[in-house]
This record gives structure tokens, C-alpha cells and sequence, in this order.
């Protein structure tokens, strides 16, 4: 052993415990006359300073060979077009379709509707802390332009003056972009990141950066925590924090979000929002910061299924520039009927203690809707082992944060927070790694058996493993309100335990919050989820419902 080896016999020792193995001690001799080579190794790869946008060489791609992409079509959404509200906060609470209508009619200007905005992010904003920047005078500048463009007969689709909230994790050209992290603040970028230009591009104008949970987990950033508008008493969960809590507070006409595992969904749920998270490499990442390379997704969170559509329109296509980004084109006939397609559904996920009656109400709605249900079981695998993916890939994205001592600058500081999961991912055994990703492959396989004998999967969207397995295989998922509750406050969320969880805040009191319903469907076919999410949004009938707080 020389004096630049740390491995000790005791080192050896912890190791052969935690990987449940016992070696003799002519073993354990051997490995420490050798183990000073692979430490030399490691020594030489920490002094290479790694870009944070360089992701790894292994690419994920959730396709498995013999795959055919499904053809698209052309977007078709319905028609529901009406009058122009006379309430500033009825046409603040309006669907993307009647807004861009209105709009291109000329009722309605685009300079009045991000003004409307403006001024209820003013006035309802600081009690929810769900933008990290707002660029009023950009976006005011940007509404002028795009009238003045209209009023040239210049068109530029659905999207023409409908104002938005950036997620604080997507690069934005001399705004800044900090990670909901202290050590990022001041971070101001040079360029913007593909989804904020293809928004440009298709006239839609960004009113701020929604706030997200420190480098993407939770809902506790520099700033404080962000709200749920529906309870003011908890934090909006996360890491979609903002975009959840300005979305269904009416803040904003929609928001984009990013989901590793769960960002998109949780928040979605509990601040009574539509969220779509699109199939592993449908939206590229570029501009966007990393946290796991082969899970991160990026999606649109709305007030109604119709309208994640036509966000996803504009945004969906590959760039050269994310290797992990797949081409492919995006469509539905939203207008079709969706009766007569098989849902499957899991009948264990629905018996769970956790499941709530609003779960098995909105399968019976889909059996009353004409859907086909079958009931699927699933493969007993360890599917929360493959939560270890996320420590070592999110540990990897921030090392230099682990090694500099920087991350005691993060707010958030107890075990189940990043800094300490970061530290605990670097005992993760490389040839463990190996191991699940193999796994994860055995359940894609899982997945893709399943998915062959139905349209879709029904069920709860937090009950169950289907949030974990579907983020691993890289099937598409939209979630969407289904009733209401009573619950507690939302304490902290963990990892810990092998899946992302709300623990209850120790209080006695409930408040009325929303629930959500999920729908899962196959690699690069949103289209049918969306049609039966669509109808089910008919049957469930809560359009009409708004916080108080957005009032």
C-alpha cells in the first residue's frame, strides 16, 4: 500500500457489508495490493473539469429493436370557442384554444392578455413565491410586437400572445437562471435553451421563470418555498413547483415543466393542473439543466388536456445538439371518439391502502365512458431499485458541488435532501450500476409486453410504481384532475424510501385539495392518452373550480 491509497482493511470490511458478500482474508490481501490502480484512476478523472452540459456517452433510448414509429397525423383540437369573458380573471382562467382565438379575431389583444397576467403575478404571486424572475418589461415589449405582427397579417399559430412561465431550470437568454440553488445565483445564460426559442418562435411570450425546487427536487428554493394555491398552508410539491402553483393559480396561460421522476406529475396533481410529460426524447434538453441524462423530460402543464397538445406541438421535435433526443412527429384528432379503446389498469395499484376512492371512481367513469378495461398484473421485480439510478446520475451532474463543500450553501439540509443524497450515492458500487441498468432494460421489456394488448394504462397517479416504471421505460403520461379531497398539509417530500413521497405534515387540520387520475400510453403515441384523458375531463366536469387564493 502507498500513503496515497485511502483503502484500509476497515474500508474492505464496510465494503463487504454493504454488498452482502464475505471475501477471506487471502482475498481481501489481494485486493488492497491492487486497489491503488483503480484510486490513481479516479484521482486523474476529478482533476478534469467536465462542462455541466456534457452528458455521459452511454445514450439511453427507450426504443427496443424491432420498434416502428407510429405515425402521427395532423393535430386536431376541438372547436370551443366563445365570447370574450368580461371579467379580466375569467379570461385569465381561459383555455389556449379560446385566448388564441380571441386573439387572432382581434377581441382581444395580446398587449391586454399578458397585462392581465402581469398584474395577478403582482397581486397573487408573492403569497404563492412561485416566479424566481419576472421580466415585465420583456414580456410587454414582446405582446407590443406580436400585435403589431397580427395586425401585418402575420399569424404565427395557436400559441400568437399566449403568455407562459419558463420552469427556472431552462436557459433564458440574459435572465437568470438559477437552479432555485444559492450557489447558481447570479448564473445568467448567453443563450436560450430549445424549448424557450421554439416558444418564441411560435409567438408565445414568456412572462418569467417559474420557480423549481433546488437543482430540481422539492419545492424549497433560494426564495422560500412555493405554495400550493389551493392551500397556502403547504408547499406546491415539486420540482415544477411554479409552473404547478402559477399555473393553477391562473398566473400565467400555461407553464413548462420537467420531470426526472415525478416533477411534472406531483405537482400537477396537487395544484389541480394537466400535466403531460411526453415520451423519453420527444423534447430535447438543450439550454436545460441536467439532473439524470437518461430520465429528464420536458413537458407542458395546463388547465385542460386540449391545451397540453398544442404546447407540445411547438415544442416537440429532436435537436442535434441533445444526442438523447429522438425525431418524431406529433398528432392527434382530439376530435375523434376515444369509446371503444382497452384501457388496462392494475388491479393491486388500486387495492393499495393508499389508493383513494376518487381512483377507483375515475376507472369506474371510464368503464361508464365505453372503454374496454382489462386488468393487467405485473412482473414482482424490485422496480424502486432502480431509484439508485437517480442518486448516482444526479450525484454525478453535481459532484462538483459534493467535492467543493458548496452544497451547505443549498437551504435544504436534512437527510432526505440532495446534498446529503449526493454524498451517500458516492457508496454506490459501479458494478451494481451495471446490474440495473440491465434491469431497467428487463423492465422496459415489462412495459412493452404489457402495452401490446391494450390502448392504454389507467390508474392512480401516485399509488403504485407506475410513476417510477414509466419514467425508467420512457412511456408517455398525462395526469389530469379528477375530484377533490380533504388532506393535510404536504410536509417534506423523500426519496428515501425507493420512490418519490409526500409525507403528511404533523397537523390535524384538512384542507380541500385536488386529486389527479393518470393515463400511460405507448413509446411516441400521445395522441390516444390524450383522447381518453380528454373525455374523461368531460366526465370529471371541474373546469369551473379555482383556488380562492387566485381571487
Amino acid at each position: 500500500m502507498t500513503e496515497t491509497s485511502a483503502i484500509r482493511l476497515s474500508d474492505l470490511e464496510a465494503a463487504e457489508h454493504m454488498a452482502l458478500v464475505a471475501y477471506t482474508p487471502q482475498e481481501r490481501a489481494l485486493m488492497l495490493d491492487t486497489v491503488d490502480a483503480q484510486l490513481r484512476h479516479a484521482v486523474a478523472r476529478r482533476q478534469v473539469s467536465l462542462p455541466w452540459d456534457l452528458g455521459p456517452a452511454s445514450r439511453f433510448d427507450p426504443r427496443l429493436p424491432g420498434f416502428v414509429m407510429p405515425e402521427a397525423g395532423d393535430l386536431v383540437v376541438p372547436d370551443v370557442a366563445t365570447a370574450l369573458p368580461k371579467r379580466d380573471e375569467d379570461i385569465a382562467f381561459a383555455p389556449i384554444a379560446d385566448l388564441s382565438a380571441w386573439i387572432k379575431s382581434g377581441v382581444l389583444s395580446c398587449v391586454r392578455l399578458t397585462g392581465i397576467y402581469l398584474e395577478r403575478i403582482a397581486r397573487i404571486g408573492p403569497r404563492l413565491l412561485c416566479f424566481a424572475v419576472v421580466d415585465e418589461a420583456g414580456a410587454r415589449a414582446r405582446a407590443i410586437e406580436l400585435d403589431r405582427l397580427l395586425a401585418d397579417g402575420t399569424w404565427l399559430g395557436a400559441l400568437h400572445g399566449i403568455p407562459y412561465g419558463a420552469k427556472d431550470i431552462l436557459d433564458t437568454q440574459g435572465i437568470e437562471t438559477a437552479w432555485g440553488a444559492e450557489p447558481y445565483r447570479g448564473r445568467v445564460p448567453e443563450t436560450n435553451a430549445t424549448v424557450v426559442q421554439r416558444l418564441h418562435h411560435a409567438g408565445a411570450v414568456m412572462l418569467g421563470k417559474t420557480t423549481v425546487g433546488a437543482l430540481a427536487y422539492g419545492d424549497i428554493w433560494y426564495g422560500g418555498t412555493t405554495r400550493n394555491p389551493w392551500n397556502l398552508e403547504e408547499g406546491a410539491s415539486g420540482s415544477s413547483a411554479g409552473s404547478g402553483s402559477a399555473t393553477g393559480a391562473g398566473l400565467v396561460a400555461f407553464a413548462i415543466g420537467t420531470e426526472t421522476l415525478g416533477s411534472i406529475v406531483y405537482p400537477s396533481t396537487r395544484c389541480g393542473v394537466t400535466g403531460l410529460r411526453p415520451t423519453f426524447g420527444r423534447v430535447p434538453r438543450t439550454g436545460a439543466m441536467p439532473l439524470c441524462w437518461t430520465l429528464d423530460k420536458i413537458g407542458p402543464m395546463c388547465r385542460s388536456v386540449a391545451d397540453t397538445a398544442l404546447v407540445l406541438a411547438a415544442i416537440n421535435g429532436a435537436d442535434p445538439a441533445d444526442p438523447f433526443s429522438i425525431e418524431a412527429e406529433f398528432g392527434a384528432d382530439l376530435t375523434a371518439p376515444a369509446s371503444g379503446l382497452t384501457l388496462g389498469y392494475f388491479p393491486e395499484d388500486l387495492a393499495d391502502p393508499d389508493a383513494h376512492d376518487l381512483d377507483r371512481a375515475a376507472l369506474e367513469t371510464a368503464r361508464g365512458l365505453g372503454f374496454r378495461l382489462v386488468p393487467l398484473t405485473r412482473p414482482d421485480l424490485p422496480y424502486t431499485a432502480l431509484m439508485n439510478m437517480v442518486f448516482a446520475e444526479a450525484a454525478a451532474s453535481f459532484e462538483e458541488l459534493t467535492l467543493s463543500n458548496r452544497d451547505d450553501l443549498l437551504t435544504w439540509q436534512t437527510a432526505a435532501a440532495w446534498p446529503n443524497t449526493f454524498r451517500r450515492a458516492r457508496f454506490l458500487s459501479a458494478v451494481d450500476h451495471i446490474q440495473l441498468d440491465r434491469l431497467r432494460r428487463r423492465v422496459m421489456q415489462v412495459m412493452d409486453e404489457l402495452m401490446q394488448s391494450v390502448d392504454a394504462i389507467i390508474g392512480p397517479s401516485l399509488t403504485g410504481p407506475m410513476t417510477t416504471i414509466t419514467n425508467f421505460t420512457g412511456h408517455p403520461c398525462i395526469c389530469l384532475p379528477s375530484g377533490f379531497r380533504m388532506s393535510p398539509p404536504r410536509g417534506a417530500s423523500s426519496l428515501g424510501r425507493g420512490r418519490l413521497e409526500i409525507e403528511p405534515a404533523p397537523e390535524t387540520q384538512e384542507y380541500e385539495i385536488p386529486h389527479s387520475f393518470s393515463v400511460w400510453g405507448r413509446l411516441f403515441e400521445e395522441g390516444p392518452i390524450l383522447r381518453v384523458a380528454l373525455a374523461l375531463e368531460k366526465a370529471f366536469a371541474l373546469s369551473g373550480r379555482r383556488p380562492a387564493s387566485a381571487r
